[in-house]
């Protein structure tokens, strides 16, 4: 089981999405970003220091929205918790990612997520969560 962290970075009533590159697993797939938990660390530091290493800003970690587990078909299991940014210091930019955009909630099922992102996204996009 890996242990993920994952940030909603909202402004208003559109959040941050993120696209794999080409030469990483699961291919051009859209994420929310955020990353694996390193040993002794809170899920709160693994995404303020996953933020900080893909977008360089220093974000205030808000509300955990939601906590979702997931085995996929190659038989890896990833535990992922989503955490609300409202707030963050400094210029995103983009460290790691194909590309970064802006998303309006409701249209994010329009994007090719993750399998294991895929019920957040649905629920974000009916206003369930936020």
């Amino acid at each position: 089981m890996r242990y993920v962290v994952a940030g909603l970075i909202l402004r208003g009533n559109e959040v941050l999405i993120c696209q794999r590159r080409p030469d990483q697993a699961m291919a051009l797939k859209w994420e929310f970003p955020g990353g694996k938990m390193e040993p002794g660390e809170s899920p709160e530091q693994a995404l303020v220091r996953e933020l900080e290493e893909e977008l360089g800003i220093k974000a205030a970690i808000g509300t955990l929205v939601a906590h979702v587990r997931h085995a996929y078909r190659n038989g890896s299991s990833v535990d992922l918790q989503f955490f609300a940014v409202h707030r963050f210091e400094g210029e995103i930019t983009n460290h790691i990612f194909n590309d970064l955009r802006w998303c309006n909630l409701r249209d994010l099922p329009a994007y090719d997520f993750l399998t294991a992102d895929r019920g957040l996204v649905r629920d974000l996009a009916a206003g369930k969560l936020l």
